[in-house]
C-alpha cells in the first residue's frame, strides 16, 4: 500500500504513479529540481506516489507535498509530470 501525496488516500502501488526528483546543474551554482514520472518504477532515488490525475497533482503542489515527500527544496519543475498526465486519457 502507498499513499498519494496529493489526496493522501492509500492505494495499492499498481494504482499510483511513482515520481522522482532529478537535479540539473544550471552552471551558476543554483540547482533546479525536475520532478519526473517513473511509470516503470525503475529510476533510482527516493520516490513518492501520486494518483495519475491532474487534481491530485494540483493538490500536492498547493500543499507543497512533493518537495517534502522527496526531501528536496527549491524551485520544483513539474512540467515533465504535467506533460505525462496530459498525455494520459484521464477520467477524473
Amino acid at each position: 500500500m502507498r499513499t498519494c501525496v496529493g489526496c493522501r488516500k492509500r492505494e495499492p502501488a499498481a494504482g499510483l504513479l511513482r515520481i522522482v526528483a532529478r537535479g540539473l546543474g544550471t552552471g551558476n551554482g543554483a540547482e533546479a529540481v525536475v520532478i519526473v514520472p517513473d511509470p516503470q518504477r525503475r529510476l533510482s532515488g527516493r520516490g513518492a506516489w501520486l494518483h495519475p490525475f491532474s487534481s491530485c497533482l494540483r493538490t500536492a503542489v498547493r500543499r507543497r507535498a512533493i518537495g517534502r515527500a522527496l526531501r528536496v527544496s527549491g524551485n520544483l519543475d513539474i512540467s515533465a509530470l504535467e506533460q505525462h498526465l496530459e498525455n494520459r486519457h484521464e477520467h477524473s
